[in-house]
């Protein structure tokens, strides 16, 4: 076993499957130099046993006081992931709701966006997006910038600067755009080649370029062929956005007569595969989720979003089936709210939904919702052996939550049993709830 450099007692909690919930009791989480959890230790019978191997463990690895970490009555949760999120659009959070996508995206999203170009406004929205997400718990986020390359990688500096572990995508657009926020196609492809190397060279393992195509219908066919030569060639995530709205599909087959979906589309430019995140999915056949599945690329579920702009409703039961990667998503600001635990509530009100109309539907159980805010999200980064739980051998992405925190909205009563408190932090929870953040082993200030 790797040196401990710091240990932490108490109330362990993460998902080992869908279904299941491990709450590990008088539990010892070690961590080693390189931020990876290097021991993990549960059920002791009583607290001396306990107190007795942390005393064992601070001889054996020189621990000081200082870095054992007695968490109380609070408890570790994994950091969450969001798959799925709009950087530059955090500017609009909860404003803008009253509009189906297409017209949403021209009244509200594409000007906004288009100011990006100006470093000292973007400056200002990254800092704050990356502080909420932060406040949030969310330790690992996919985030689409702009066409800008410079304020996509001014955003990769803020992401890094302050330890978020972040994909970074430059988006791509060079059709089907107004003309004051449109590139051309040689200038998408360089730019996004360009922007690609700036951050592969800063050598910072947290931060890594994603390949980002708006969605087919604002690339062209030689821009999307382009992208998925350079995803390729690099290696990179890919993300873009799929069947989100019933009058984005018709576009779609409209575009593309000659080719059988709106998924076919993506993967005739090679830009579905098994490092490829597709956000939303919310109509799509069977043998689209058949091709998806066949594909291994994952799906970002985006309820929040797809409530608010009135998209429709994604039967998650039905993804899960299909062995399909599924992870979830904030989507600001289609998504008005920053926090994945929001978007874990709407999933479960989403997956409810299917219910009324087919009672024999299973809904989403907040476990299960909790797996995709961790697991899930991991899978869908295709980081599954380095982070989403607390399993030997993975980076420590962790949150400490005080349920007892003052002036918050969860109140705990005698009778409330360890899972009780979980799961009112699950439905109750919010930012003032966390306590610590580490991403890798390192503490995050907040």
């Amino acid at each position: 076993m790797d040196k401990i450099v710091k240990l932490f007692k108490g109330t362990i909690i993460h998902s080992v499957e869908l279904e299941k919930v491990e709450i590990l009791t008088n539990s010892l989480v070690g961590i080693g130099k390189e931020g990876i959890i290097v021991y993990l230790k549960s059920a002791f019978e009583d607290l001396n046993q306990l107190e007795d191997q942390v005393k064992k463990l601070s001889v054996e690895h020189e621990i000081p006081n200082e870095c054992i970490v007695d968490m109380g009555n609070k408890f570790l949760i994994p950091g969450f992931i969001d798959t799925h999120a709009h950087a530059p659009q955090y500017h609009n959070a909860g404003t803008g709701t009253d509009l189906p996508l297409l017209k949403w995206l021209e009244k509200y999203t594409f000007p906004v966006e288009s100011k990006f170009k100006d470093l000292k406004f973007a400056e200002n929205v990254y800092s704050k997006v990356v502080n909420r997400m932060l406040k949030n718990g969310t330790t690992t986020c996919c985030y689409y910038a702009t066409i800008h390359v410079e304020a996509s990688e001014l955003l990769a500096n803020i992401a890094g600067e302050r330890g978020q572990r972040a994909f970074i995508g430059k988006v791509c657009m060079d059709r089907h755009s107004p003309d004051h926020y449109i590139e051309t196609t040689e200038d998408s492809l360089n730019d996004t080649k360009e922007f690609v190397e700036r951050i592969l060279s800063k050598g910072n393992p947290l931060i890594q370029p994603i390949i980002t195509p708006r969605f087919a219908p604002s690339c062209t066919n030689l821009l999307m062929e382009g992208l998925g030569k350079l995803a390729n060639e690099k290696k990179t995530l890919i993300q873009s956005h799929l069947s989100e709205n019933k009058d984005e599909i018709e576009w779609v087959k409209s575009l593309y007569p000659g080719i059988e979906s709106y998924t076919h589309v993506y993967k005739h430019f090679d830009l579905l595969n098994e490092r490829t995140i597709m956000a939303h999915c919310v109509h799509l056949s069977e043998e689209e989720l058949h091709l998806i599945s066949e594909q291994q690329t994952s799906i970002s579920h985006c309820p929040i979003s797809n409530f608010t702009l009135s998209s429709g409703n994604l039967d998650v039961r039905k993804v899960l089936k299909k062995n399909i990667k599924l992870g979830l998503g904030t989507d600001l600001s289609g998504g008005y709210h920053p926090s994945i635990l929001q978007v874990m509530r709407d999933s479960i009100k989403c997956s409810n939904s299917h219910f009324f109309i087919d009672g024999e539907h299973k809904p989403l159980t907040f476990e299960e919702a909790f797996y995709l805010a961790t697991v899930g999200g991991s899978r869908v980064v295709n980081m599954e052996d380095r982070i989403g739980n607390f399993q030997v051998g993975k980076d420590f992405d962790a949150q400490i939550i005080d349920p007892f925190a003052p002036n918050t909205p969860i109140d705990v009563f005698e009778n409330d049993t360890i899972k009780d408190i979980f799961q009112k932090f699950i439905y109750l929870g919010d930012d003032r709830n966390l306590s610590s953040l580490y991403i890798k082993g390192k503490k995050i200030n907040f």
